[in-house]
């Protein structure tokens, strides 16, 4: 079977997709474990390395870093927003101004007013100690479990757009009947629906994802996908067997998934021997050829220098069809946020 994906151009770093009002980098950087003990480790000690990393991806051409008001732990909450604002006044190299920031404010119980929106959408700014960000979103939808909370969220999604607090909005763990609702209030409103982040991977290949991938594209609204690595499974460095599995949560999640994913974990591992690339760099390719915008998250140097590997190049229509085919025949597949909506 010939190829057509060849002739499509190769995205680097410093190359730019447009996204709304917005031009970021083919390859944004997650930022959830910047203040998370419990599933990530996070500790202060891991701040300079942070930095090291944020500067290296920068001056590389990534623009592009997404985080939210409530990542961090207890005492830590809103740490990944502090430590980003750091980073960003301390950069030394190229343009500051050039440097996106998604944000996403949470759907809190007590959030219950457009107003509170507001004040959320503030509170990220004075934690990043910036004027205006990238891309305002909502972190999930109230409407599994409060359906009166939603329209004051989404009118203040809205208000924040119309004050000038964000140059785009979006939202984060919508499904597509939800996500056709909002982008057809905010619309009315005269606020365009920029961006709509899902989990989104080899793993993430279920039929709602799918679904919002396609709406998505029919509506003009650029997904960005988050966990494209699996949390970490498609990277190839854990075994279902192994003893050397992350402790936690997300070690009981791996011991339930990983024995299931052996045909995508073999196919992965084909293509990236051959391409003399990594299993991650090949995962994230994935992401970029289904056109999203791929967001890994990132705690250390090397996974920077590692996930850069993923641009330059683009896998071929016939590697596409083998790992998703890889996939398809894997019998165990990514638990889906409970936060999603339909």
């Amino acid at each position: 079977m010939s190829s057509l994906l060849p002739f499509m151009p190769a995205l680097w770093p410093w190359d730019k997709v447009k996204l709304g009002p917005v031009k970021v980098s083919p390859m944004g950087l997650g930022t959830w474990a910047w203040g998370n003990t419990l599933l990530w480790g996070y500790n202060p000690s891991m701040d300079n390395e942070l930095q090291q990393l944020f500067n290296f991806a920068t001056s590389k051409g990534v623009n592009f870093f997404d985080t939210a008001d409530s990542y961090g732990t207890g005492k830590l909450n809103g740490r990944s927003e502090i430590l980003l604002g750091k980073f960003i006044r301390e950069f030394q190299q190229g343009t500051q101004k050039d440097i996106v920031i998604a944000t996403k404010f949470a759907a809190y119980p007590w959030r219950v007013t457009p107003w509170q929106m507001v004040q959320a959408c503030k509170g990220s700014l004075r934690r990043l100690q910036m004027e205006q960000l990238g891309i305002g979103q909502l972190h999930w939808s109230a409407a599994n479990y409060a359906p009166f909370q939603e329209q004051a969220l989404w009118s203040g999604l809205a208000e924040i757009y119309k004050e000038g607090l964000v140059k785009a909005v979006g939202v984060s763990n919508y499904g597509p009947k939800q996500l056709v609702k909002i982008h057809k209030y905010l619309e009315k409103q005269g606020v365009p629906l920029s961006s709509a982040q899902v989990q989104f991977s080899l793993l993430s290949m279920g039929t709602d994802q799918m679904e919002v991938k396609s709406v998505c594209d029919d509506l003009g609204i650029k997904v960005i996908a988050y966990s494209p690595l699996g949390l970490g499974m498609l990277t190839g460095k854990y075994q279902a067997s192994s003893t050397s599995l992350p402790q936690g949560p997300r070690g009981l999640l791996f011991s339930r998934v990983l024995p299931g994913i052996t045909p995508l974990l073999d196919a992965l591992e084909e293509i990236a021997r051959k391409r003399k690339k990594t299993m991650s760099q090949v995962a994230i390719n994935w992401c970029i050829c289904k056109g999203t915008i791929p967001i890994p998250g990132v705690k250390t140097l090397d996974q920077a220098r590692e996930n850069l590997g993923a641009l330059g190049w683009r896998l071929s229509s016939d590697e596409i069809a083998q790992i998703e085919a890889a996939a398809a025949n894997s019998p165990q597949k990514m638990i889906q946020n409970i936060f999603q909506t339909k």
